[in-house]
């Protein structure tokens, strides 16, 4: 293998495969990132078997290639030593079976590399009906529900989202037990079967993560036991989470008893003060309090103090409520609430909080109260 090629081009791509490398290191060989040259272009690829990322350079972007062929790259070195050599252009060339030579002005690199036969096998093929989501309507769906899964391995589920196709619509919904936050929308493609499946949530995060801000569609390929992203010159590929996924429609109520609606960023911020004083600092417990059309948030801590704090806010309902929930879960519920107000609904101090939009009846976050006595 020997090329030469632009660094910035090479470092993009290697930037969007590296969030695919093995930290773990149990397999030597995931630590790396995999060069494939050929006529048409460089194919750069990185797997924890749990992700696969391939990144396609094409041969017009790439300034010179001498000879084809296959090589596997320690990744965290690799792209630290792209980025800080000097100058535009730099030549990689194979110099012995596995020693490889970097090289550009007046720096150079002889590194050692591994057997690219060990690299394990990844199909990457699509399928014959691709879906296609908006990629920014993609990236905001994904941080209204991603923060409500868990953390724990316990149940392996919920640590994934659950993603529900049916006609021209896709909903996500996450949920640790405690909490849970879902939401919907309308996507480019008009799905004959209902497709009903559960993707990692780390995995998601990392697509996130290199997916460009623009309008461009991204092109979605389910399979039975992982799902395929494509866009720009970037394939990416999940494993998808064995099981069926908790029915939690249930969970959230049709009626309530009370409805209120208060300016968001006043609300978050009082919240935000009351937890200084919260004696648990793992739930951050607080109080919150309605009399007529005034809302008192307030927490108290015998070792630390007291805190109370009043907003105005417009009740729909003459019932008044006394609830306490963690500070913690409900401003993570406000983060992804995108208009000025929010609208709270409540039907008893057992019973789930829910927060939805004022414009937008597709977005529902949900929080378990917490009982303090």
């Amino acid at each position: 293998m020997n090329l030469k090629i632009k660094k910035d081009i090479l470092l993009e791509s290697l930037l969007d495969v590296s969030k695919a490398i093995s930290t773990k290191n149990i397999i030597p060989v995931l630590s790396g990132i995999k060069f494939d040259l050929t006529e048409k272009g460089l194919y750069l690829t990185a797997s924890d078997n749990d992700i696969t990322i391939q990144s396609f350079i094409e041969a017009k972007n790439i300034d010179e290639i001498s000879k084809c062929g296959s090589i596997v790259l320690q990744g965290r070195y690799i792209v630290e030593i792209i980025r800080k050599l000097p100058g535009n252009i730099i030549s990689i060339e194979v110099v012995d079976e596995y020693k490889v030579w970097i090289h550009s002005k007046t720096a150079e690199f002889n590194l050692n590399a591994i057997n690219p036969q060990e690299f394990p096998q990844t199909n990457m093929s699509d399928t014959k009906n691709p879906i296609y989501i908006d990629k920014l309507a993609f990236k905001t769906i994904l941080n209204q529900t991603a923060f409500a899964t868990s953390t724990q391995e316990s149940r392996p589920l919920l640590t994934g989202i659950n993603f529900k196709i049916s006609g021209n619509t896709l909903e996500c919904t996450a949920t640790d037990s405690y909490r849970l936050a879902k939401s919907i929308i309308n996507i480019d493609s008009n799905i004959d079967n209902v497709i009903n499946i559960v993707i990692p949530c780390r995995n998601l995060l990392e697509l996130v993560k290199i997916l460009r801000d623009d309008n461009q569609k991204l092109e979605v390929h389910v399979f039975s036991n992982k799902i395929l992203f494509k866009f720009d010159n970037i394939l990416f590929q999940s494993r998808l989470l064995n099981g069926t996924y908790p029915d939690t429609s249930k969970l959230i109520p049709e009626e309530f008893l009370i409805k209120m609606v208060a300016p968001k960023q006043e609300l978050f911020d009082v919240i935000d003060r009351a937890s200084l004083l919260a004696s648990d600092r793992d739930k951050n417990i607080i109080k919150l309090e309605t009399k007529n059309n005034k809302l008192i948030i307030s927490s108290n801590s015998p070792e630390i103090g007291r805190v109370e704090e009043t907003l105005d806010i417009t009740k729909e309902t003459e019932s008044d409520i006394i609830i306490s929930f963690s500070s913690k879960y409900m401003m993570d519920a406000m983060r992804a609430i995108r208009t000025e107000n929010v609208i709270l609904l409540f039907n008893s101090e057992i019973k789930p909080i829910i927060l939805k939009e004022t414009e937008n009846e597709n977005i529902t976050q949900l929080i378990l109260p917490i009982r303090t006595y």
